[in-house]
């Protein structure tokens, strides 16, 4: 019996901005309904490994595949892979002239052309699903952050994604919000999606993430479960940035 492609595969990928090496020789597996969470100081190529995923990035050289399939290009391909794989932001990018439910059901009617009443239902159970459904008729504006991240996240599910990349979705809100953007993710998590999330949230990393790796000067250092990485960390690199978001 073949055993099922990884959901997401870098074998030697390197990225360069100038004269930057952002990216090093990077060779990454992601299981289906793994959660990854991605650590590392700032600078160290976190945001630009979860944005190459989708092509956001182009790479210099090396392959990446999602679900078997090396990404293309660029073109109809590239929009159909990028229909598959669902991204959360820092900022929310939701579209500030549409209510909530116009912005989760505007991409399956364009991309996978579902008709408006099924997209509606669909979207409705969605924000249901991350808690926001009375919301479903206001502006984004009128939201908090952390009702703007959670539509977010409701949208990129609405397109039915094989994978969520998650580039620090808590990053850009008030502490008091980011909570209830991590008990979504958990749901999601505990859903089995599988997910590659950059972020700083530690105790989420702990209690969601199945595989922590940890990114410095834009190299994979360590690559272990969270218990083994938060308790006995192998490298300096990681000790170093432990002692310093531990204790403080």
């Amino acid at each position: 019996m073949a055993t099922e492609p990884p959901m997401i595969r870098m074998a030697g990928v390197d990225k360069h901005f100038g004269d930057l090496h952002v990216l090093r020789d990077i060779d990454l597996e992601v299981a289906r309904g793994q959660v990854v969470v991605v650590l590392g100081p700032s600078g160290s190529g976190k945001s630009t490994l979860c944005r190459t995923i989708n092509r956001l990035e182009p790479v210099d050289s090396g392959t990446i595949e999602v679900d078997g399939v090396a990404l293309p290009a660029e073109g109809r391909d590239l929009a159909a892979l990028r229909a598959d794989v669902g991204m959360v932001f820092q900022a929310f990018n939701l579209f500030g002239h549409k209510t909530i439910l116009e912005n989760v059901t505007l991409a399956p009617q364009k991309v996978r052309r579902a008709g408006r009443a099924d997209a509606e239902k669909e979207a409705m159970a969605l924000l249901e699903r991350v808690g926001i459904a009375n919301q479903r008729d206001k502006y984004p504006s009128q939201l908090s952050g952390g009702q703007q991240q959670r539509a977010a996240i409701a949208r990129a599910l609405a397109m039915r994604p094989k994978v969520m990349l998650f580039d620090e979705p808590t990053s850009a809100l008030d502490p008091e919000m980011v909570q209830e953007v991590l008990d979504t993710m958990s749901g999601l998590a505990k859903d089995g999606m599988t997910m590659l999330v950059v972020t700083h949230e530690m105790g989420f990393a702990r209690r969601a993430a199945h595989r922590v790796v940890f990114m410095s000067d834009g190299e994979i250092v360590e690559d272990s479960t969270p218990e083994a990485f938060f308790t006995s960390p192998t490298s300096d690199r990681a000790r170093d940035f432990l002692g310093k978001i531990l204790t403080h």
